[in-house]
């Protein structure tokens, strides 16, 4: 019973129906887990979610009792009790072990995600009103990722959600994310990764992932940066090492041309 009303509460019958890395119309749990950090904070969550069924169901039925044992009709002469020691003990410890109970998976989830491994990988993000530039410094790359308008749109291709150039990373490596901000305040999250970081003007703030599977996942900037705010999309692209290197080749290829012609025209 609690592990079907616990299935409920988590959402998880309508991620089962979810588009991989997107949003689904009345979904109510988080996107389908596509890194072991997203792995732990669902399974993070069921069991939270476990405990807190636990304990309103023995609350409510305690309740119950009181309101049914304790009315006036059926107890007419009230209580003179003003203490119990074995109540007042339960009541103080029972809470300690629960709080215990919770607080160390989520340290040990909390230092999974700033215990950054080697890097595979490393990118960054910067935030600017109102789109992303990202950077490959040991590439050699940069590009800026600004949001598809709605009469550009493929067939496929969700609204509010579709870039012109995706930040592309290759599966089961670890990226390295140095994220910041040029103006004000953004957020780059990317649910199916447990990714949420403030982009801070003249901070440089660092997250990371290992995405398991190929795919495109898509996210927004959390945090309300001004009048364009919903239209931030980000969008990463999971593909194979040979699909990543090719990518790296024609980016390159492409990169260097443009800047031919650019010196060709300043030249002119």
């Amino acid at each position: 019973m609690l592990a079907g009303l616990g299935v409920l509460l988590s959402g998880s019958a309508h991620a089962a129906d979810a588009v991989e890395g997107q949003p689904a119309p009345w979904q109510m749990g988080f996107q389908n887990a596509a890194t072991p950090i997203m792995h732990e904070i669902t399974n993070f969550h069921a069991y939270v979610t476990t405990i807190i069924v636990v304990v309103g169901l023995f609350v409510t039925g305690l309740l119950i009792y009181v309101i049914v044992r304790f009315n006036e009709r059926s107890h007419p002469v009230p209580s003179r009790t003003s203490h119990n020691t074995l109540i007042e003990i339960a009541w103080t410890v029972i809470p300690i072990l629960i709080l215990v109970a919770i607080s160390i998976p989520s340290f040990r989830l909390l230092f999974a995600q700033y215990d950054f491994p080697k890097a595979d990988l490393t990118v960054t993000a910067t935030g600017s009103q109102w789109y992303w530039t990202y950077d490959y410094p040991d590439q050699g790359i940069s590009f800026d990722s600004i949001i598809v308008s709605d009469a550009e749109l493929k067939p496929g291709q969700p609204r509010l959600l579709t870039v012109d150039h995706e930040l592309v990373v290759p599966v089961n490596k670890n990226v390295i994310v140095q994220v910041k901000a040029n103006d004000v305040i953004h957020d780059w999250a990317m649910p199916s990764f447990g990714i949420k970081l403030d982009a801070v003007p003249g901070r440089l703030q660092t997250t990371w992932f290992r995405a398991e599977r190929t795919g495109t996942y898509h996210g927004q900037c959390s945090e309300l940066c001004g009048q364009n705010h919903a239209f931030m999309p980000i969008v990463v692209r999971v593909v194979t090492d040979e699909e990543f290197a090719d990518w790296l080749a024609k980016t390159k290829a492409t990169a260097a041309r443009d800047n031919a012609d650019t010196l060709a025209s300043a030249r002119n």
